[in-house]
């Protein structure tokens, strides 16, 4: 005989009704009920899903951040404003002009300053980097430089932490000493190098040269830039002058792109090379 198939009566209607449910199920998930509709009466849902907007808005608002409270902080760009005086000292300066370095000199002094004496600083584009050397500026940079030689003594509070120097000149001999603080110097520029003319047999003769206005100059590591003290606001017009001249010699008339002449908390004034 063969198998023998029984039929309960009611299961066609119950597996109807189930597959039913289940495309009603289906359906909601693609449509939307609209106010104000009918019962039965349903519009396609169309355009991006809840999560898609959800991340047009998070891209949309500003950027946030979260306080140690929990609470969100909006970041808020803040444009750096100008000071009146620095907008005022600004005006007397024509763009786009590259002034006489007397002429310079002449409106830098014009400029109405801190209640302090600022540095003139030179800041030179060069046409390439690795340009570098020394020079003694004819009247010095007005700043009074703290220089010592090294020793085994200076070595021992250099390790405690203690620099008190401007700038350290050292004998060959002592230089492997040197090695073990070079984690501390290094970082502050303070080591002693050939390149800058702070190793010597005759230490006290470097440490009187650099008295005496003697100065290092060298471009950026990355680019081709040489900044430059030249003196302070206080000196004659004269004195400024024979400073600059004296630093665009050194480095080179022909290795100069451009030069921009400022003090400490002044505007840019462009000179003649």
């Amino acid at each position: 005989m063969g198998k023998i198939r029984l039929k309960i009566v009611g299961d066609e209607a119950l597996e109807q009704k189930q597959k039913e449910k289940a495309k009603q199920k289906k359906e909601a998930k693609r449509s939307a009920k609209a106010p104000g509709l009918g019962g039965g009466q349903r519009i396609v849902v169309v355009g991006p899903t809840e999560e898609e907007l959800e991340k047009v808005e998070t891209a949309e608002t500003p950027a946030e951040e979260k306080t140690k409270t929990g609470k969100k902080k909006f970041k808020e760009a803040k444009k750096k404003k100008l000071s009146k005086r620095y907008t005022q000292n600004a005006s007397l300066v024509a763009k786009n002009t590259i002034y006489p370095i007397g002429n310079g000199i002449e409106i830098l002094k014009k400029f109405k300053n801190g209640n302090f004496d600022e540095t003139v600083e030179l800041h030179v584009n060069v046409k390439e980097k690795g340009v570098a050397g020394q020079m003694t500026l004819p009247h010095g940079t007005g700043k009074k430089l703290r220089i010592k030689i090294a020793d085994e003594i200076l070595i021992s509070e250099i390790e405690k932490g203690k620099i008190d120097f401007d700038i350290l000149v050292a004998t060959p001999e002592i230089m492997p000493r040197l090695a073990k603080v070079a984690k501390i110097l290094g970082p502050r520029g303070l080591m002693p190098n050939p390149k800058a003319g702070t190793i010597s047999d005759k230490p006290e003769a470097v440490v009187e040269k650099l008295s005496k206005g003697q100065v290092s100059f060298k471009t950026e590591a990355q680019n081709p830039i040489i900044h430059m003290s030249v003196g302070k606001l206080s000196f004659d017009e004269s004195k400024l002058s024979e400073n600059i001249k004296a630093a665009i010699s050194a480095i080179g008339a022909g290795k100069i792109e451009n030069i921009t002449l400022k003090s400490t908390m002044s505007p840019a004034i462009k000179i003649q090379v």
